[in-house]
């Protein structure tokens, strides 16, 4: 029988268009569940995928830091990730939560 030889998966080779950018940290939003140092890790994968180091220069950080950055195994400044979303063409946007009525709280 024939060995199967597999290669690493990288995200980053398969990001190509802003728009699959932009998907790719909408869908890693919905599933971070609070893990900021995974939505560090999903900047990191976009921001390789566009150029870390034009990325860095964009963002006023030095390409070494935004690695740390965005390595995934720290939580970076919210200054940085905003930085760095910026320096990517994406947009952070907000939607209210979907609460249920019989939950709400009457405002007093």
């Amino acid at each position: 029988m024939a060995k199967t030889i597999t290669t690493r998966y990288d995200v980053a080779e398969h990001l190509r268009t802003p728009e699959e950018m932009g998907a790719y940290l909408e869908a890693c939003l919905e599933e971070a569940n609070g893990d900021a140092a995974f939505i560090a890790k999903a900047l990191g994968d976009i921001a390789r995928a566009k150029g870390m180091s034009q990325v860095a220069r964009d963002a006023g950080l030095s390409r070494e830091s935004l690695y740390k950055a965005l390595s995934g195994e720290r939580t970076p400044s919210f200054d940085t990730i905003l930085k760095v979303i910026d320096a990517l063409g994406l947009k952070l946007h907000a939607e209210a939560a979907h609460v249920n009525n019989s939950e709400a709280q009457p405002v007093v």
